[in-house]
């Protein structure tokens, strides 16, 4: 094969390349960009992490309507079908029922301050708050667990708190 037309096969194979990468990278960049879009312009309803649900919502265009705006709603929800049903006890059964309700979920029970009339006061979000603790379906990095487990020392055994030690705990064994 001549010289010349060698160079022009190399060249034609480097062109090629560099047309494949600069096609992908532009794909890339836009899957991002559209990515980004998507999460900027819709509102974090709820975010249960105990649950594993996240509530989205935004606002488009109305396919039947052009001239109106409606409100979508997304709503994830991950199973965590190999947790437990006491997530604190690592010996209990594997769970195998979910509930999700929505009231639920959306409840903000967090004291927050408010100005009424000139005063400060702390009140919650929902009026469906109470003292009942919520099933978890994950660990909360944020929370402690405990578990009580039998401790024999000289002779005796006692029920005692074990502290579990999660991985990303903000509590570290050390």
């Amino acid at each position: 094969m001549l010289p010349e037309l060698q160079f022009f096969k190399r060249s034609e194979v480097k062109m090629k390349n560099s047309l494949l990468f600069w096609g992908v990278l532009v794909i890339f960049v836009e899957a991002v960009f559209v990515t980004a879009q998507d999460e900027e312009e819709s509102t974090v309803l709820v975010d249960n992490k105990c649950k594993c649900a996240r509530i989205t919502s935004r606002i488009i265009r109305s396919a039947e309507d052009p001239s109106q705006d409606i409100v979508e709603r997304n709503i994830r929800i991950i199973v965590p079908l190999n947790n437990r049903e006491n997530i604190s006890d690592p010996t209990s059964p594997l769970r195998t029922n979910f509930v999700y309700h929505l009231s639920d979920l959306c409840k903000k029970c967090d004291l927050t301050e408010v100005e009424l009339d000139n005063q400060i006061v702390t009140a919650t979000q929902s009026n469906l708050c109470d003292d009942d603790i919520e099933t978890c379906y994950a660990y909360d990095r944020n929370k402690c667990y405990t578990n009580t487990v039998p401790f024999t020392y000289d002779g005796q055994t006692k029920m005692a708190a074990q502290l579990l030690i999660l991985k990303g705990s903000p509590f570290p064994f050390r």
